[in-house]
This record gives structure tokens, C-alpha cells and sequence, in this order.
């Protein structure tokens, strides 16, 4: 059982951890940057611990300060929210590798769908349909743009790493890509530390449906049925 649960992120989601938390009886460890010492998240939690100026990348994107942090709390867990870590199997990994537990799926599984590129890879090895595209992970601005002129427009320039709609970029003229595609890259490194990004075709008036599977460390597996997400913000 946890009972000191530190949480590596910031706003809306960081409160809900917190409120979440505390109702179970688990004491809360709240994590903020030099910008935040006053948000909400800092306040609700138990505790909370500066990990570093206002740039994610110098705070919420900081693995070594947050395993820090959370030893220094002395807490046994770790819960990354959405979107900074989340999904980042090093992170993962160096909680468990510190003795804590990681409120989420195994480095192993975040390495394999974690990254869009990986998981679009895994789906076509299954025979799973995939919305055309090019996701070569070595290819230059050059190879980009010919990709996506061969791909066609409207185009979706879409961060491999995170989620949350970040490092995402629609094109619908050809001549706008690499401006776009600078500018997808700059967001996600600053959201993710990772600025890969690959190309997928746009699909208009989609319906984003997930299928939502819950499961603990014990083998108990729920299935919490469809959530339609179509009215998620940036193109979620």
C-alpha cells in the first residue's frame, strides 16, 4: 500500500491527484517550479519541494531533481499526471531503480507505446490499420518535406514522445511545412525533451473513441468501456 505519494506535475491534474489521494488516506507530496511556488497543486499537497526554475526542462522535465525530491519526502511513489514524463520509459525506470514505485505501466511497456512511432510500428507488424504517413526517425528536413508533399495535404505533423496535443502542427499548404515542422519540433523538445516528430495524413471530421483498460500489479484487470474524446483541445 502507498502512503506517501509524490506528484511530478503541475496544475488541474496535480489537484486531482492530490484530492484522489488524500481520500484514500494517502499522504501527498507536491513537486513545483521557481513560477509556481504559489499554485494551487503546492498549496493542496501535504508537502512541497522546488525542483528548479520556470523551465520545464530545468523542473517538471527534471527526472534526477524529482527522485530527489521524492526521497527527500519520503515517499514511496510516484505519480507523473499526464503529459512532461508520463510517458518517458527512463523516467520510469530511474523510479523504480531508486526503490520507488511508479504509478503507471512498466518501462518496458511505455518504451514500446509511449513513443507514437514505436506504437505505429507494433500496430502494422499487427496488421492493425494505420492512418498514412512517414515516421522514419533519422530523415532531414529535406526527406521530411518530400515525404509530405508525396503524403499530401491536409498534413499533421505530430511529436513522437508526450501527448496533450503538444509539438502537434496541421498543414494545409504544402509551402507552410517547414515552418511547421520547426515549430512541432521546438514544442515538443521543450514539452518532452525529445524534438522527434513524424507525419500522418489529417483525417477530417474524425471521432476519437478510446478503449480504456485498467490493471493493478496483482493481475486484476478492468475494462472501464469507450470514452469518446472527440472534443479534446489540439487536436487530440
Amino acid at each position: 500500500m502507498i502512503k506517501r505519494l509524490l506528484i511530478a506535475n503541475r496544475g488541474e491534474i496535480a489537484v486531482r491527484i492530490i484530492r484522489a489521494a488524500e481520500k484514500m488516506g494517502i499522504e501527498t507530496v507536491a513537486v513545483y517550479s521557481e513560477a509556481d511556488a504559489k499554485a494551487q497543486h503546492a498549496r493542496l499537497a501535504g508537502q512541497a519541494i522546488c525542483i528548479g526554475p520556470a523551465p520545464a526542462a530545468a523542473s517538471y522535465l527534471s527526472a534526477d531533481a524529482i527522485i530527489e525530491a521524492a526521497k527527500q519526502a519520503g515517499a514511496d511513489a510516484i505519480h507523473p499526471g499526464y503529459g512532461f514524463l508520463s510517458e518517458n520509459a527512463a523516467f520510469a525506470k530511474a523510479v523504480t531503480d531508486a526503490g520507488l514505485i511508479f504509478v503507471g505501466p512498466s518501462a518496458n511497456v511505455i518504451a514500446q507505446m509511449g513513443d507514437k512511432r514505436t506504437a505505429r510500428g507494433i500496430a502494422e507488424k499487427a496488421g492493425v490499420p494505420v492512418v498514412p504517413g512517414f515516421d522514419s526517425k533519422f530523415a532531414s528536413d529535406d526527406t521530411l518535406t518530400t515525404e509530405a508533399e508525396k503524403i499530401g495535404t491536409p498534413l499533421m505533423i505530430k511529436a513522437t514522445a508526450g501527448g496533450g496535443g503538444r509539438g502537434m502542427r496541421r498543414v494545409n499548404d504544402i509551402r507552410d511545412f517547414r515552418e511547421a515542422l520547426q515549430s512541432a519540433a521546438r514544442e515538443a523538445g521543450a514539452a518532452f525533451g525529445d524534438s522527434g516528430v513524424f507525419l500522418e495524413r489529417v483525417i477530417e471530421n474524425a471521432r476519437h473513441v478510446e478503449v480504456q483498460i485498467l490493471a493493478d500489479t496483482h493481475g486484476t484487470v478492468l475494462h472501464l468501456l469507450e470514452r469518446d474524446c472527440s472534443a479534446q483541445r489540439r487536436h487530440q
